[in-house]
């Protein structure tokens, strides 16, 4: 069997991560686990219900609003009618399968925040170029499924204790996906540097493992992009 082939299999499969090895970040492709499954069928049936004026789309990052930025959710959000559509451990291929198999049917929601990319990152196999291009493929996506929403991009937050290759690699990503945005439909936001202390040290009063957000980590989040997501909700559709 070629490689293309097996990697075809492995997405027919629904296998992810290294055990798919190969697959670009391009390609829609679920996952096995039966908890991921239990969260995409919970996302469905959010949005089945309807009332939904902004979607948060995204990994563990967008997913941990409903536990450690639960406070800060209710604050912000609460009487958004905001829909979270984040899933821990999912790489762009996985939130592409997700947007094309419900998450977005019938709703017409005003903005579309979206921040992924990060879980690519972690993967050798997966360059910045590749990573950008993924996540490209969810804003058109997102302008074809959501044609009157206003999608706000954000740059993929830092991680880990200390500047390092990691980051070097997640801010060439943002430096592509920042020209995504046309002021009109896309925009995009960098908010990266207030999650950083001194030399670019991260606390763990901002994120508990250099990566997932604290309470505290919301908070930054939610009080640095409200500016811009105000604007965009008040905007004409």
């Amino acid at each position: 069997m070629t490689r293309a082939a097996v990697v075809l299999a492995c997405c027919l499969a629904g296998l992810s991560g290294p055990a798919c090895a190969g697959v670009p970040p391009t390609t829609p492709v679920t996952r096995k686990a039966g908890w991921w499954r239990a969260s995409h069928r919970q996302i469905n049936a959010r949005v089945k219900q309807g009332g939904v004026d902004l979607v948060f789309i995204g990994d563990s990052i967008t997913s941990g609003w409903a536990r450690e930025g639960k406070v800060v959710w209710d604050r912000y959000y609460g009487r958004r009618r905001a829909a979270n559509l984040g899933i821990g451990g999912d790489e762009t291929g996985h939130l592409l399968w997700r947007l094309t198999h419900g998450n977005l049917r019938g709703i017409s929601p005003k903005v579309a925040v979206v921040l992924v990319g990060v879980n690519n990152a972690y993967r050798r196999d997966h360059s910045a170029a590749a990573i950008a291009e993924g996540i490209e493929h969810i804003v058109v996506e997102l302008r074809r499924r959501l044609p009157r929403a206003k999608v706000l991009l954000l740059a993929i937050f830092p991680a880990g204790a200390r500047p390092g290759r990691f980051r070097q690699k997640t801010g060439a990503v943002n430096k592509r996906i920042a020209k995504l945005a046309d002021g009109k439909r896309v925009h995009f936001l960098d908010i990266g540097a207030r999650f950083l202390g001194k030399n670019g040290i991260i606390s763990q009063e901002v994120m508990f493992d250099y990566l997932h957000l604290t309470e505290r980590g919301y908070r930054i989040w939610a009080e640095a992009m409200e500016p811009t997501l105000r604007r965009l909700l008040r905007a004409r559709q």
